[in-house]
Parts: structure tokens; sequence; C-alpha cells
């Protein structure tokens, strides 16, 4: 199973989301091809009623404590109520940052 397929069957396990997108944005970054280091995982749940986006990546970075210490180098986290992403009527998720690439000099 792909590192991208672990995430996204380990956070519908244990989040039961509305929605949930994993995209692997890897190839953005400066890795070798076909790498799996770099995700957006955007994810509708009401277990995220009631908690501050910090308490919602930090339940997120629990069920995913394993990848995150192995082949994931970064995740972007984009977490929603029901209502919330409701309220966001069909707007995408946002966009991620154009790598910056290595060191600079």
């Amino acid at each position: 199973m792909s590192i991208q397929q672990v995430i996204h069957q380990k956070v519908s396990d244990f989040f039961q989301p509305t929605h949930i997108d994993v995209v692997n944005e890897s190839h953005m970054h400066s890795v070798p091809p076909n790498s799996e280091t770099h995700f957006k995982l955007t994810i509708v749940s009401s277990g995220f009623d009631r908690l501050r986006s910090v308490a919602r990546h930090q339940k997120v970075y629990s069920v995913l404590a394993s990848e995150l210490a192995g082949p994931v180098h970064a995740l972007a986290l984009h977490t929603y109520t029901p209502n919330e992403w409701n309220d966001r009527d069909g707007a995408p998720s946002p966009k991620s940052p154009d790598c910056k690439g290595g060191s600079s000099s």
C-alpha cells in the first residue's frame, strides 16, 4: 500500500470523515521522482467540533505518528467541521506554496 493510501485509510478509520482528500505534492519539491514525502490533507469531520485548529492538527499528527516519524517530510493540513465546510460553499482547499528548494546560498 502506498503512503498516500495509508494516510487515507488511517485518517478515514479514525475520523469517519464526510470528506477527505489526500494529495501527494512531492512532485512540487526537490525529491526523487515517485516520492511520497509531501502531502496535503483536507478532512471534514464532526470529530473537529469544538476544537481549535491546533488541537485538530494534534489529533491528526497522533493518528499519523509513524508516517510523520518516517517517510513523510511535510503534511499540510486543512481541517474542517461539516458546518465550516458547508460555509466554504464549494471553495477548494488553499493552494500549497511553491517549493523554495534546498538551502539558500
